[in-house]
This record gives structure tokens, sequence and C-alpha cells, in this order.
């Protein structure tokens, strides 16, 4: 990791459980209705601008959210209510897949 890059987690880290909520929800806010523009794009018969964008949607919330999630993730546990929501999220997730490994 370069400097830059080590001083930009370490304000990150340094931020209350709030602010991590909400510089969560900045790129969140973006992406996630980009998605739906994309479908919109595709439905209209525009596949290859469609697509693209929805390829490149992922990627950002792939490589932006998720790890800016697992960054901000410790001061989020620090929330009494977002540690059991998470619970129930890990919980739900744990029935579905074991839903498709039975066989």
């Amino acid at each position: 990791m370069t400097n830059s890059t080590t001083g930009v987690r370490q304000a990150i880290e340094r931020l209350g459980p709030y602010q991590s909520i909400v510089l969560l929800a900045v790129p969140t806010c973006l992406i996630e209705p980009l998605k739906l523009v994309a479908v919109a794009i595709a439905g209209e018969g525009h596949w290859i601008t469609g697509t693209a964008m929805i390829i490149a949607a992922y990627a950002g919330s792939l490589f932006v959210v998720e790890r800016l999630f697992r960054i901000v993730k410790p001061k989020l546990m620090t929330l009494s209510w977002f540690a059991k929501l998470w619970a129930k999220i890990l919980i739900a997730r744990g029935k579905v897949i074991a839903l498709f490994q039975r066989t």
C-alpha cells in the first residue's frame, strides 16, 4: 500500500460509527440506482451500453462499497442495533446456503 492509501484508510478508521454509516451510504446511494438505470437502458434496446453499465456498477459495488465496508465494519459493530441486524443477516445467509447444499 502506498502512503496516500494508508493515510486514507487511517482517516476512515478514525471516523465514528455514524460517520462510517454516512461514508458507506454515499457510494451505495450512487451505485445502486445506476444498476436500475442500466437495466432500463438495456430494456430500451441498448444492450451493449446497458451491459457495460451493469458490469461497471457491480465492479464499483464490489471494489468500492465492499472494501469500504470491511474498513468501517469494526466501528459499525459497536452499534448494538447494527450488530444485531448483522447477526440476523448472517443467520439468514447461512440458512439460504444450507438450502442449496442439500442433496
